[in-house]
This record gives structure tokens, C-alpha cells and sequence, in this order.
């Protein structure tokens, strides 16, 4: 029992000092985190202005203002522009040999993976922080309160977590920072084939289904109703429980991909 407790409490610490690792190669790189913190506030306020219009149409939802609507997308837009750098990093360390010396030594496999992700988490949640304080500035108000902006937040930071995962599994098969960042346009134009800046109630087609069956939806949907609505435990445990399962799935995934990978040597 006591030797168990022992490696998961080694494995905590392995798993922090990674995650400083990361944190500390993403504040040198400060300059790279700023698109994903410019890109959507100036999309926020070409939107609100160029459709605020749209809050007229039946069907729409009754919020506020068309900021306090896009909100939720806003924020899934700024975490995504550093979604697969636990996926990016994985592949540059594969590339200059740190990887290697990382089996090499003490570290168990799971918290080389988990280290990672564990920084851009972090990262994404002060991303989302920054978005939520800027939107509040200009008069957005977040009903679900303090708890709701909690969930908010937390939820950004678990999605990068699934985000990362796969970013992870596309490291460790193709060992090249260049495929791995090849996937972040997929992500990108998966946000917009959402709910983030447009209700499905009023789509049509074949986009409406492809939108409605979108997991960033599943979890746009919910997060939205806590800033326009009010507190709803539902609402909070689904705007959770989505990027979480597939935090799981993604995961799970890539410390199965890297068992593989070591297994055929």
C-alpha cells in the first residue's frame, strides 16, 4: 500500500517539474501566445458590430448583447491557438534527443505525457481568464456568476487538454513538429463548423446536422447558457463533463500510442 502511495506520489512530482518545464518554455515564448489572445478579441469586435443585427432574428436567443453570445466561442477560439503545443513540444523533444534521454532515465512514461499537457492547461485557463476580464470591461455580464466563470474557465483548460492529447498521439507517430502543427487548421475551422458565433436553431442543411453533432457544440451550448441564463448545475457538469470525457479518450490514447511505440522499439 505504502509503496503504491509512494509512486503516484512520485509520478506528482515527476509530472509538476514537466509542467514547469512547459510553462517555463511557453513565458520565453511569450510572443507566440499573443495571436490567440489578439486574433479573437478583434474577430469579438468585428463580429458584434458587423451582426449585432442578428439578435433581432426569431429564434435567437435572448441574451444581452451579441458579445455576451460569442463569448463562450471566443474563448474556445483563444485556447485553440495553443491547443497542440504539448503535441508540438512532444515532437521537438523527439526530434533533439531530449525524449530519449528522458526514458532513459527514472521518469515513468504517463507523467512525460501528462507534464505537457499540464502547462498548456494552465496556460489555456489564463487565456480564458483574460478573454472573460475583456469581455467584462465592455460590459458583458456573466449570469451564471463567480461559480460560472469558474466552470468557464475550467472547462478552456480541459478542452486543451483533449486538444493536447491528440496533438500527442500525431507526435509520437509522425515525430515531426510540422505534422503536428498541420492539424491546428482542422481544429480552427471545427469551431466554426459550431455553435460558437451562430445558434444552430438557425442553420440549415447539411451544416446545421454537422453542427449540432459537433462535441465543440455540445460544450459551447452549455457554457453559453451559464453566461446568458444563470447558474445551472446541468448545464455546468455538461460544459465539464464533455471535454473531460474526451480529455479521457485522447489521452488514454496517446499513452497507448507510446506503449506501442516503445514496444517496437
Amino acid at each position: 500500500m505504502s509503496s503504491g502511495l509512494g509512486g503516484l506520489r512520485l509520478a506528482g512530482t515527476q509530472t509538476l517539474a514537466l509542467a514547469r518545464r512547459s510553462l517555463n518554455n511557453e513565458r520565453r515564448q511569450l510572443v507566440s501566445i499573443m495571436p490567440g489572445l489578439v486574433f479573437p478579441l478583434m474577430m469579438a469586435a468585428v463580429y458584434s458590430q458587423q451582426f449585432g443585427r442578428a439578435l433581432a432574428l426569431p429564434g435567437f436567443p435572448e441574451v444581452d448583447s451579441f458579445l455576451s453570445f460569442i463569448l463562450p466561442g471566443s474563448i474556445i477560439q483563444a485556447v485553440s491557438f495553443g491547443g497542440t503545443t504539448a503535441g508540438t513540444e512532444l515532437a521537438l523533444d523527439i526530434e533533439n534527443g531530449f525524449f530519449d534521454r528522458l526514458m532513459a532515465s527514472p521518469v515513468a512514461r504517463v507523467p512525460i505525457l501528462l507534464g505537457r499537457l499540464g502547462g498548456t492547461a494552465v496556460v489555456a485557463a489564463g487565456k480564458a481568464s483574460f478573454i472573460v476580464a475583456v469581455f467584462l470591461i465592455f460590459g458583458v455580464t456573466i449570469k451564471g456568476g463567480i461559480a460560472g466563470t469558474v466552470i468557464i474557465i475550467a472547462t478552456a483548460a480541459l478542452l486543451v487538454l483533449a486538444i493536447g492529447g491528440l496533438a500527442q498521439i500525431m507526435a509520437i507517430r509522425t515525430q515531426s513538429q510540422e505534422a503536428v502543427s498541420a492539424t491546428f487548421p482542422l481544429i480552427f475551422v471545427s469551431i466554426f463548423m459550431s455553435s460558437a458565433f451562430f445558434p444552430t436553431a438557425l442553420m440549415s442543411g447539411w451544416y446545421q446536422k454537422l453542427a449540432e453533432n459537433n462535441p465543440i457544440t455540445w460544450t459551447i451550448d452549455p457554457v453559453r447558457r451559464l453566461v446568458i441564463e444563470g447558474w445551472s448545475a446541468s448545464d455546468a457538469l455538461q460544459s465539464l463533463g464533455v471535454p473531460a470525457a474526451l480529455a479521457v479518450i485522447t489521452i488514454m490514447g496517446a499513452v497507448r500510442t507510446l506503449n506501442t511505440k516503445l514496444k517496437a522499439g
